[in-house]
């Protein structure tokens, strides 16, 4: 595939890209989606456009034929997240994601109200485990543990949570997805985000993979971000994230 083209919705790969929508508003999402056009499906809504535009850039891009993940990572008491899972369900999010440090009993409520919102469940509960921004001494000290943590360790640990609660899937790094794999199977959809195309910028990622890479490791969902919006032409950087994946079966 040449680095312009993208799949039809029929050939699409099994590794799903998501492009993330960190715009401020509804303009900025909106010359993001006509520019990419047939070449992205899904979408991520994060907590800077749902502050700013609330549940109707959700309706909006559901009705440009659209899915979204709504990436608010809840964290609260379980009454609380599980209401606001069920209003996000109810919206047509395909995908939310919570903190699954929240522990077993909101990780539970978010799934709950996901089923009431969406009761064809049609809304998977995603838990973060650690933020690709974070490292082993980051993540120690936001904890208040002492000396670096093992964040491959941590993440089976919150992925096992998940899996008990029945969460769709979890959000990790890459670099951990093979481990959640092999232990969770396909029980455990894996989003993966810092993904950057190869030679790319990592940004303020610390923890970065290719498309390819993260799909071998087992990666269900990619979230695409400025290594997409930011290029020169986006969609031609789709192209290039479809080619990167198809090159990997050949």
């Amino acid at each position: 595939m040449t680095a312009g083209a993208f799949p039809t919705a029929g050939a699409r790969p099994t590794v799903i890209p998501i492009v993330a929508l960190d715009v401020p508003d509804r303009a900025g999402a909106e010359a993001i989606v006509e520019r990419l056009g047939e070449s992205c499906a899904f979408y991520k809504v994060g907590l800077e456009l749902f502050a700013a535009e609330g549940p109707t850039i959700v309706a909006w891009l559901r009705g440009q034929g659209k899915q979204v993940f709504v990436d608010l990572k809840l964290h609260d008491i379980p009454n609380t997240v599980r209401g606001a899972a069920r209003s996000v369900a109810r919206h047509g999010a395909s995908l939310l994601t919570i903190h699954a440090s929240g522990g077993a009993e909101m990780i539970a409520a978010a799934v709950a109200g996901a089923l009431e919102g969406a009761p064809d469940g049609g809304c998977g509960i995603l838990g973060v485990t650690v933020l690709t921004s974070t490292d082993g001494h980051g993540l120690a000290a936001a904890w208040g543990r002492s000396g670096p943590l093992d964040v491959q360790q941590e993440v089976l640990r919150l992925a096992g949570d998940v899996a008990e609660q029945g969460g769709a899937g979890i959000v990790c790094s890459g670099h951990e997805a093979a481990v959640v794999r092999a232990a969770h199977g396909e029980r455990l959809g894996l989003l993966i985000p810092g993904i950057r195309l190869p030679g790319g910028d990592a940004h303020d990622q610390r923890r970065v993979m290719t498309p390819a890479a993260a799909a071998d490791a087992g990666a269900r969902w990619l979230i695409l971000g400025r290594a997409v919006t930011g290029a020169a032409d986006p969609v031609a950087a789709m192209g290039a994230v479809y080619a990167d994946l198809e090159a990997r079966a050949v």
